[in-house]
């Protein structure tokens, strides 16, 4: 999660070399002592043009560089599809990943070492659990799901269709990472995670009452449950008698870190908090956000509807999607990946140089942060003409140029969760489209852009039933 709104507790460290007057860092304004232009930075993504910012300052400084402030950091905001690909294809080189101090708060690991330090370990093992001949497994499973949960719309005419796809998500989650399917539990955790992630984008101030120290209170509750279950396996695994329902667990429990060592119990259980808080919301958010212009756009809607009929029509009706289905969803894939653009599950990462370095001619000392942000490409009409109309056509053939789409990051560090988000959202489109027409309540409904792109209200539609 990209937590913009957290004060955080790093200082920035420059080399002694670079304190002399010879450094050449990157032009810019570094704003109010301590605030920098971190309000003008909220502000822009408050109305959801966070791209202004960077433009701006790109007209002012350099088209590829600039130095800002950010929440009390000295900070390099690379601006183009060369700067995301430098980053990209440094990681572990050049820069690391870098998370507020809230994130080790809220997620702590045993060691008591902050999570930047077991990120390359961490993804190692997500990025496996997570593949796509792992994921492929559950696509079936994923389908009855959601023609379950489905079911429970039949018959209803008004619906919100954010709720109806935060249900959806978390009980995937559920079943998928924990093999939890009782909906009383289900529910019992979606309202944890909703906790917690109101805790992530909160003010950080961690004393009683607080947002965020409810948020640890709850993360806490949460790990020492699912160590219960992660020692269950543990037994059942021992005796060789582990279903498939808990296999991403029993994997976390046979892997090591880069170190060779186990995974503790309780940074397992972190793990799968995290993997529920982070597969939640962004998904969730981007199937409404699908929803709202398919809504918008009848013509797309039609098209999709098309192509997702084409695959129903040469399967029974008892019969659950294989992996092979979704190779078929090209245009609904499109559509996705231009709503993707528009409104993107994040608005960027952040990074830490971890030696000086150069970039477009200026240097990055060592212990500077680095901001990349994904609308600084997805709205720039050098990349895509016209970039605020939808067009889902920019994803035929060949789609966008490199480095330029970037809504889950990109490169090797790609985020690992991208091909689970792809099932979900797809298994998701396919049932709904299929079973239902809908009409927007509210025609002129806001879009709120912090912390996560959405409408307003959770986008209240009529649903017609879909004609034979």
């Amino acid at each position: 999660m990209y937590l913009y709104l957290h004060k955080l507790s790093l200082r920035t460290k420059c080399p002694g070399h670079f304190a002399s007057e010879k450094q050449r860092v990157p032009p810019g304004r570094t704003g109010w002592p301590i605030l920098g232009e971190t309000l003008e930075f909220f502000s822009k993504l408050r109305q959801g043009a966070l791209e202004e910012f960077v433009t701006d300052r790109m007209h002012k400084y350099s088209s590829k560089v600039f130095k800002t402030s950010l929440i009390g950091h000295s900070m390099a905001i690379l601006c183009d599809a060369e700067g995301n690909k430098f980053l990209f294809a440094n990681e572990n080189k050049f820069v690391k990943h870098w998370w507020p101090s809230t994130i080790d708060k809220i997620f702590p690991k045993s060691d008591n070492r902050p999570n930047t330090e077991h990120t390359k370990s961490l993804r190692k093992l997500v990025a496996f659990i997570l593949k796509g001949d792992v994921l492929r497994e559950y696509v079936g499973t994923m389908d009855a799901i959601m023609k379950q949960h489905l079911h429970m719309y039949v018959g209803c005419s008004q619906v919100k269709v954010g709720e109806m796809a935060k249900k959806y998500v978390f009980k995937l989650a559920c079943i998928t990472f924990l093999g939890i399917d009782d909906q009383r539990k289900i529910d019992e955790l979606e309202k944890g995670i909703d906790d917690i992630g109101i805790g992530l984008h909160s003010i950080p101030l961690n004393f009683p009452g607080t947002a965020l120290h409810h948020a640890i209170k709850t993360s806490k509750l949460m790990r020492k449950e699912f160590g219960e279950l992660i020692r269950q396996i543990k037994i059942d695994l021992s005796k060789r008698s582990s279903s498939s329902a808990k296999d991403f667990i029993s994997h976390m429990l046979l892997a090591t870190d880069d170190n060779g060592q186990f995974f503790s119990e309780a940074d397992i259980a972190c793990i799968l908090v995290g993997l529920l808080q982070g597969s939640y919301t962004t998904v969730h958010n981007s199937i409404t956000n699908i929803m709202m212009y398919l809504a918008e756009f009848p013509d797309v809607y039609d098209s999709v509807l098309r192509e997702q009929k084409e695959i129903a029509y040469l399967k029974e009706p008892e019969d659950k999607f294989i992996w092979e289905d979704l190779k078929k969803m090209k245009y609904s894939w499109d559509v996705t990946c231009e709503v993707l653009r528009l409104k993107p599950p994040i608005h960027g990462a952040f990074k830490e140089a971890i030696i000086d370095f150069n970039f477009a001619g200026y240097t990055i000392p060592k212990g500077w942060k680095i901001h990349w942000i994904a609308h600084a490409t997805h709205k720039s009409p050098k990349y895509f003409p016209n970039p605020d109309t939808f067009d889902p056509s920019r994803f035929e053939g060949d789609g966008p140029a490199s480095y330029t789409y970037v809504p889950f990051g990109g490169g090797a560090h790609m985020c690992p969760g991208t091909e689970y988000a792809r099932i979900a959202i797809l298994v998701f489109l396919h049932n709904v489209v299929t079973k239902f027409r809908w009409e927007k309540l509210i025609p002129d409904e806001k879009v709120l852009h912090y912390p996560f792109p959405s409408p307003a209200h959770g986008l209240p539609v009529h649903l017609y039933p879909q004609m034979p």
